[in-house]
């Protein structure tokens, strides 16, 4: 078991905190910046960080530092190793789980993959497939979640036979995806475990002459900005709470060096939205109107409208557009339009500072008070909570 405390802590005026976190990709520098805000708001921290990418070996200075705590990606058995070799507190932001000993504050596997499933969903794609990386346990809980969220929702997902050893080849990786992709009826909708990942997918596409999103609509996870614009088209991508999942592992690593326990359990962190960009810029269904009313609803729905709106728009009576609307889509018209408010409202709570009125008037509720109605209704939470607690979905319990 790890000490919840060293001796020498008390002796200094700040604590001394290793960060081995990867500084490589998008998610990581996040979570460093959660790191950064905490201290800003509760005191600094003297810190260790070096340059770093995702499954490294441990830097060569964690064998002889000496300090108070450690907030670190264990993504390997060696990193394991060195972290407990330190004999200090430690929290872990990897889902990898080489570390159970030691609390962890991870994203919520299920919220992304139930995010990523309704937006494809939403789409109209009635053909699913996940494709992962073998080499990470948090990638299996994806395409495990992702294929559960379609069953509760009357659809099978088909996943990509990944092996760790495939990465070693890209030739005969591109083979296997080509022939996968190819099968997969169309059209299709399919998730990546992460950004690079849906990279890979759409160059795949591209090079074998199916298109994107009208045969295949692909979302990934991370919402890496720089990477998702840069694909072509540009990835639509998951966006996870990581500057959440910094702060609160800063303030548990706070915890265990002033002497308190906790419990060594995952702390899920629910994912913020969905980033939309051409990938996923699709509506299959069949029927024209229907495709028009849903586009219409898309474009408008932050404007004041009513499904008469709607109905006019797509050249239909009210009564039969809403009939084919919760045939095709699952739920109501505006049941729909609500959702689709609230998940822009929720990124603005988690994201920025903006009032709750203002946010209100964005996101086409109008007042505050029909927001915070609306908001305690669907999640049974008010905006305030929400913005608080970071996001509709439970954030402590059991693993991903």
């Amino acid at each position: 078991m790890l000490p919840l405390m060293t001796q020498r802590a008390s002796f200094r005026s700040r604590h001394v905190v290793a960060l081995l976190v990867e500084t490589s990709n998008a998610f990581s520098r996040e979570v460093l910046h959660g790191v950064r805000d905490w201290m800003r708001a509760n005191g600094s921290w003297a810190i260790h960080l070096s340059e770093q990418g995702r499954g490294s070996h441990p830097p060569s200075w964690i064998h002889h530092w000496r300090g108070d705590g450690i907030i670190a990606r264990i993504e390997t058995p060696a990193i394991a190793k060195a972290v407990r070799a330190r004999r200090v507190p430690v929290v872990n932001v990897s889902a990898a789980g080489f570390a159970p000993e030691a609390p962890s504050v991870i994203s919520d596997s299920r919220g992304i993959a139930q995010m990523a499933a309704s937006h494809l969903l939403e789409r109209g794609v009635r053909s699913f497939g996940f494709c992962g990386d073998a080499r990470y346990v948090w990638s299996r809980r994806h395409g495990e979640n992702f294929a559960a969220a379609l069953c509760g929702a009357g659809h099978e997902c088909d996943i990509f036979p990944v092996a760790r050893d495939d990465f070693a080849n890209w030739k005969r990786e591109q083979t296997k995806l080509s022939r996968w992709l190819k099968a997969l009826p169309k059209p299709a909708g399919v998730m990546a475990c992460y950004d690079i990942r849906g990279q890979q997918v759409l160059d795949v596409c591209r090079a074998i002459g199916l298109r994107v999103p009208e045969d295949v609509a692909v979302i990934g996870q991370h919402n890496d900005e720089l990477l998702c614009e840069l694909c072509e088209p540009p990835l639509s991508s998951v966006i996870p709470n990581a500057r959440l999942v910094g702060l609160e592992a800063s303030r548990l690593l706070d915890q265990l060096m002033r002497g308190q326990t906790v419990a060594p359990v995952p702390v899920e962190i629910p994912p913020v939205g969905v980033a939309t960009r051409a990938s996923t810029d699709l509506v299959a269904v069949d029927d024209p109107r229907l495709a028009t009313a849903i586009r219409f609803i898309r474009e408008h729905a932050f404007a004041e409208m009513t499904v008469s709106d709607i109905a006019r728009a797509a050249g239909m009576s009210r009564s039969l557009l809403e009939r084919k609307f919760r045939d095709v889509v699952g739920t109501s018209i505006w049941d729909h339009v609500l959702q689709l408010r609230l998940r822009a409202a929720e990124q603005l709570l988690m994201q920025t500072t903006v009032s709750i009125a203002e946010i209100a008037e964005r996101t086409g509720f109008g007042t505050a008070e029909h927001f915070s109605a609306s908001c305690k209704r669907l999640t049974g939470a008010s905006p305030k909570e929400l913005r608080e607690g970071g996001g509709m979905r439970g954030q402590r319990g059991g693993k991903q």
